[in-house]
């Protein structure tokens, strides 16, 4: 049965056609449907069935949270879970990232949602941090925040401008993504008022493209630290969850890093380098 709560599958159809530039007629070809019956769709004219449904989904490519909003406004049940990462059905893929994050010692490894807000982190994470921060805790758990604030991870940070921007970036490719997303538009308004963010930035800049590799750079008592990301998900998830997790694991760029990595773990004081 429909869920009053959400709008007609109508609406969320021309909706979802404009953020990703599709005509009635485009999206009928990808979708294997005539564009008669998706105009009747549109209007409330004709309901859709549920394959239907899933087919205009998988042609607007839409993410797993919407695929299910869109099941619902139609009259369907979702098709996807969203459980909680402890759940049982998902323990699995729990000791999967557990395992990433552990193997990633002694460098910074961290789980983070489509919304930057930092769900686990490893021991690494947490020395290095606390080590940049001279045993300050950081006010938030939301990477974001942290990297715009000028009183939280910002002040470390010698390459501010850069990484800033990417992380910008990021967000604003995932309003492209899903334009409907409240929380992450909030979050973008959030970070556009800390001091110093350029007005600009918030107008993404489609032909500016980012260096393949970015290198984060730290200021620490002992030398400035530089480290390199990757980025992994989940293939094909089917629980909502797991399609909006990715792990950042963080590698040393030159071997000062690594030597101070190493010594933390250690519990030594990393000493100063010339």
């Amino acid at each position: 049965m429909a869920a009053s709560n959400h709008p007609p599958i109508g609406v969320l159809l021309r909706e979802w056609r404009g953020a990703r530039r599709m005509s009635q007629l485009d999206l009928a070809l990808e979708a294997g449907l005539s564009p008669r019956h998706l105009g009747f769709v549109e209007t409330g004219r004709a309901q859709p069935s549920r394959e239907a449904v899933v087919r205009l989904a998988g042609a607007l490519a839409l993410p797993l949270r919407e695929r299910n909003a869109l099941l619902l406004a139609g009259g369907y049940a979702p098709s996807y879970g969203e459980s909680e990462l402890t759940a049982p059905e998902l323990e699995r893929y729990a000791q999967a990232i557990d395992l990433i994050l552990t193997h990633q010692e002694p460098y910074p490894a961290f789980l983070i949602n489509r919304h930057f807000d930092v769900v686990m982190a490893n021991g690494a994470a947490a020395r290095v941090n606390a080590y940049l921060m001279q045993g300050r805790q950081s006010r938030h758990g939301n990477l974001l925040h942290q990297v715009f604030d000028p009183d939280d991870f910002r002040q470390v940070i010698v390459n501010w401008e850069e990484l800033a921007a990417k992380f910008l970036r990021h967000l604003q490719e995932e309003l492209v993504v899903v334009p409907s997303d409240g929380a992450a538009r909030a979050l973008l308004d959030e970070i556009m008022r800390y001091p110093g963010v350029p007005e600009q930035w918030r107008r993404r800049e489609l032909g500016s493209e980012p260096e393949a590799v970015l290198t984060m750079t730290f200021r620490s008592p002992a030398g400035p630290i530089r480290f390199f990301e990757t980025i992994t998900t989940f293939a094909t998830p089917r629980d909502v969850t797991l399609a909006e997790l990715r792990i950042d694991c963080c590698y040393p760029a030159d071997d000062r890093t690594a030597r101070i990595c190493a010594a933390l773990a250690r519990g030594e004081e990393p000493q100063l380098e010339g």
